[in-house]
């Protein structure tokens, strides 16, 4: 099967990733469909959804064509284990899921034993550990005492590492624990040791109590989940310290804003959000689950004579359609749990992000780090937002409003005229609020969330585009081919501009492959600097402001990691950390480069320092499914993690560790 033939609109590389990780394949481990195949597979499965509602089947194949097209164009990808089960015997379509953590033995296990089924199909996990008993509480039945919520994190490490070896597909968990939990200090310190909780991202949730003990410099109460009494005091500012430096130090934990998730809940009749998915941009009740897609904005761009502007018609085309295809996601899906299957399709929870923010900005000549920047991010997503309400308000009046619509924030007359009330990017106003408002007061509306922004590891890969709205990593880097020799991957993007600039060279790429960056390099002008920045050129302050500026017109929240250098301090991340929760943030990562030993750097003369003090690590590979392989020196800590698909290095980038080279990820 000649696969290059058949890669439609797509790069090498991203034939390359689709071959490896999501075609179809026979028992000797041979692809058995093209990428064609894939995308019509998994086209003509997410509409058949159609056919639930009265739909006929030309109607689904007209449906079909719809979505086909939007994928081939790489307008819009679904969320990795749409494209890779749609249609296929385990079927289950959902990235990741959220399960609770009761104060029982019993219900421990019990999640610990769904935590397996959910791995097994291929997704993700996030608790809250927040109900357990602090350590050392007697526990009646035996009068023994509780290890602690720290402990049975160990124990659903195992569980997941056993999963792992079993050869399935890389289970990732997100673990919380409350700020005000007894146990919040050995919770803060337990990832330390960069050997332990390996299959975990942890995140503290962080309340407005905290926040105001913080400024006012006073200390906060502890609460023991068992009975809701204070059994101590902490001082918020150490507290606050040691996650800072934490953070400084291997970049966990992180921080979710537990108070403004809930102050965003859709449905707070039905539960309060106690944790996320891993990547931390879905806030979820138990037992709901993530159905994400992503719309590619580089494509959105149209070159005309009068210079590149955005084409609005084709991104609220992809928007209606996009939203259209999630909410069949839910009707087809096979979800591993009964429970989830109630949950989700009660409340219809789906998240349409973006993907290629870098690329629409060097299209249209704006730094990220700007307010022209900021100012455009906030505007594409507040079209997005109002679009994906039009087409979920639609889709309410052929289909029926969300189950749990009666009590939802939308059972309120004027919620979105509310919410947006004064705080137009300029692109929708108060006036269309308030008609949408008046239709769903009529009609009803179909999901209770529309839009998340996610991290895209893999599918940005495929699209060709820059991951979710990260700014670029590298402009050039070098990169590791099939018989070992290393080529320059130049961002095509800065390739044209510098090709009708007249400045393009192979010695000037080179030069600039040595840090990924033109901020350091003689000879190339102000202009070009400003418009082609990458991430640790772009300053935290910056980082923040364009989260905030999507992060107001997104439903769930949005995975982003604040990138900082290796020279940075400790009271650089906690001015982060202060400005995300002033800009009203649902959760903040940041990672300060190299603050992880098993973190090299794909870049050019990083890499070449690198081979001279760790030997190379053997990749193996399954017909399958890859793990992520580590080496250990004889102290314990890890020299080198390399892709299972490439044998590159792997870089923290959208609040996760991912290959910059063909965009494996264990969020994707």
């Amino acid at each position: 099967m000649n696969l290059v033939e058949d890669k439609l609109n797509l790069s090498e590389n991203a034939v390359k990733v689709l071959e490896k990780r999501y075609l179809k394949r026979d028992k000797d481990g041979n692809c058995v469909e093209t990428p064609a195949d894939m995308f019509r597979r998994v086209a003509s499965t997410i509409a058949s959804g159609d056919l639930k509602f009265g739909k006929t089947q030309q109607d689904v194949d007209v449906l079909t064509e719809r979505f086909y097209k939007m994928i081939t164009n790489r307008y819009f990808m679904p969320n990795s284990p749409t494209l890779m089960n749609a249609g296929r015997e385990l079927g289950q379509l959902a990235a990741c899921f959220v399960l609770p953590v009761e104060d029982s033995l019993e219900g421990i296990f019990e999640t610990v034993k769904n935590t397996a089924l959910i791995h097994k199909s291929g997704g993700g996990t996030g608790f809250s550990f927040s109900r357990l008993r602090p350590k050392n509480s007697v526990v009646r039945s035996t009068m023994g005492v509780s290890s602690g919520p720290v402990s049975f994190m160990e124990v659903f490490n195992a569980a997941t590492e056993a999963v792992k070896q079993g050869g399935t597909r890389r289970g990732a968990n997100m673990g919380i624990l409350r700020v005000d939990h007894p146990d919040i200090l050995d919770f803060i310190n337990c990832k330390s040791d960069n050997n332990k909780l390996n299959n975990f991202n942890i995140s503290v949730a962080v309340t407005d109590k905290f926040m105001e003990a913080l400024k006012a410099g006073t200390d906060y109460d502890l609460v023991n989940p068992q009975n809701n009494t204070v059994v101590g005091r902490l001082s918020a500012k150490k507290v606050f310290d040691m996650i800072v430096d934490g953070a400084w130090r291997n970049g966990e934990p992180g921080i979710i804003y537990i108070d403004k998730m809930n102050a965003d809940n859709p449905t707070p009749l039905i539960g309060q959000i106690e944790s996320t998915n891993p990547c931390g941009e879905v806030p979820l009740l138990a037992y709901e689950a993530c159905n994400l897609g992503s719309i590619n904005l580089g494509m959105m761009v149209d070159e005309t004579p009068e210079g590149n502007k955005i084409n609005w018609q084709r991104l609220a085309d992809t928007t209606r359609t996009a939203i259209r295809f999630l909410d069949n996601v839910i009707e087809v899906n096979n979800y591993p749990l009964p429970k989830i299957s109630e949950m989700v399709r009660n409340n219809r929870k789906i998240g349409l992000g973006v993907m290629g923010w870098a690329d629409m900005l060097m299209k249209m000549g704006l730094s990220y780090a700007s307010e022209e920047g900021t100012k455009l991010g906030a505007q594409v997503m507040e079209f997005i937002d109002y679009e994906s309400k039009c087409e979920s308000i639609e889709l309410s009046k052929e289909r029926g409003r969300f189950n749990n619509f009666a009590g939802s924030v939308y059972d309120n007359k004027k919620f979105l005229t509310n919410k947006y009330r004064g705080k137009s990017a300029g692109i929708i106003s108060d006036e269309q609020w308030a008609d949408l408002d008046n239709q769903i007061e009529k009609f009803g509306i179909r999901n209770a969330t529309t839009t998340c922004i996610a991290p895209t590891g893999t599918i940005s890969m495929i699209a060709s585009a820059s991951g979710g709205i990260e700014p670029l990593f590298g402009l050039v880097f070098s990169r590791l081919i099939m018989d070992g020799t290393e080529m320059l991957e130049i961002n095509p993007i800065f390739k044209d501009y510098m090709i009708k600039k007249g400045l393009y060279n192979e010695d000037l790429m080179k030069e600039i492959a040595k840090t990924g960056s033109v901020a350091h390099v003689n000879g190339i002008s102000d202009e070009i600097k400003h418009i082609f920045v990458t991430a640790h050129d772009v300053s935290p302050y910056w980082h923040v402001k364009m989260q905030a500026a999507f992060q107001l017109h997104t439903d769930n929240a949005v995975s982003k990691t604040v990138n900082f250098e290796e020279h940075a301090t400790r009271q650089d991340i906690e001015e982060a950390y202060i400005l995300a929760y002033e800009n009203n943030l649902k959760g903040i990562t940041v990672y300060r480069n190299n603050s992880r030993q098993f973190q090299p750097m794909n870049l050019d003369s990083k890499k070449k320092e690198e081979e001279n003090k760790v030997e190379e690590v053997e990749v193996v590979e399954e017909p399958v499914v890859e793990e992520v392989k580590e080496e250990y020196n004889p102290t314990g800590e890890i020299k080198k993690v390399t892709c299972p698909e490439c044998g590159n290095t792997i870089e923290m980038a959208e609040g996760c560790f991912i290959c910059l080279n063909c965009g494996y990820s264990g969020c994707s």
